[in-house]
């Protein structure tokens, strides 16, 4: 899939999914597990948190110097992703798996736990990964389009100091985030590794096969998946 279709649906599954997360701790008989969701239905949460989902849906394809993200934050992003392909093996090899999203998921965690630093350097990260992923930027101009995403990036982050977000909830984002990614690319004729170190690329459902980049992508998908989005934040904005 190209990079606005796996951001959108990123966005899309968190907030679909938030109400269960919140809801999940107390489920599952461990109310002490509710410090990894945190408020995350309250307006500002939501929105934070959609957006780094859906920047978090882009970090599989680190492994592609081609793939938007490598062109986010010009040449840094590109030399980080030439050094992801090397050790990954490739474009959708260890990257686009299982391991990677749980990996991902437990390291913001304890990145965003520990270190608050650390935290808000990748909380910027995901949000730039966002705004570039949904095509906001100067075509042909690599540079320019990343001086222009550092700037939004940065209103960003900013707002959601300023309204009082807090990041319990990194990890859950960020390791939803790959796995859409995941799904969504075995969507396509390619499939992925999920059981990746383990050979062998699952496509499902079998007969579908999504061609990456093509009409239907374009042309349906994309703006049906903005709609989704749109519809789901008026659901969950909405008061009750």
């Amino acid at each position: 899939m190209m990079g606005h279709s796996h951001a959108l649906s990123g966005a899309a599954v968190w907030l679909a999914v938030a109400p269960v997360l919140v809801a999940l701790p107390e489920a599952l008989g461990h109310p002490e597990l509710a410090t990894m969701t945190g408020p995350i239905l309250t307006p500002p949460e939501l929105v934070a948190g959609a957006v780094v989902c859906a920047g978090a849906a882009m970090l599989p394809d680190l492994d592609h110097p081609s793939a938007t993200i490598a062109q986010t934050f010009g040449p840094v992003t590109w030399l980080l992703s030439k050094g992801v392909n090397f050790v990954s093996g490739g474009h959708r090899h260890a990257t686009h798996s299982l391991l990677f999203s749980v990996l991902m998921g437990v390291g913001a965690h304890l990145l965003g736990d520990r270190y608050a630093v650390g935290r808000d350097i990748l909380v910027v990260l995901m949000i730039g990964l966002a705004i570039r992923a949904v095509g906001i930027g100067v075509p042909g101009r690599t540079l320019t389009s990343a001086i222009v995403n550092v700037g939004l990036t940065a209103a960003l982050f900013l707002t959601f100091m300023t309204l009082g977000v807090t990041y319990s909830w990194l990890g859950l984002a960020i390791g939803v985030g790959c796995l859409v990614h995941v799904i969504g690319d075995c969507l396509t004729e390619r499939g992925c590794p999920v059981l990746w170190p383990i050979k062998g690329r699952w496509l499902l459902p079998w007969d579908i096969g999504i061609k990456t980049g093509k009409a239907f992508e374009k042309q349906f998908l994309g703006p049906a998946l903005s709609i989704v989005v749109i519809a789901l934040f008026c659901l969950r904005l909405m008061p009750a």
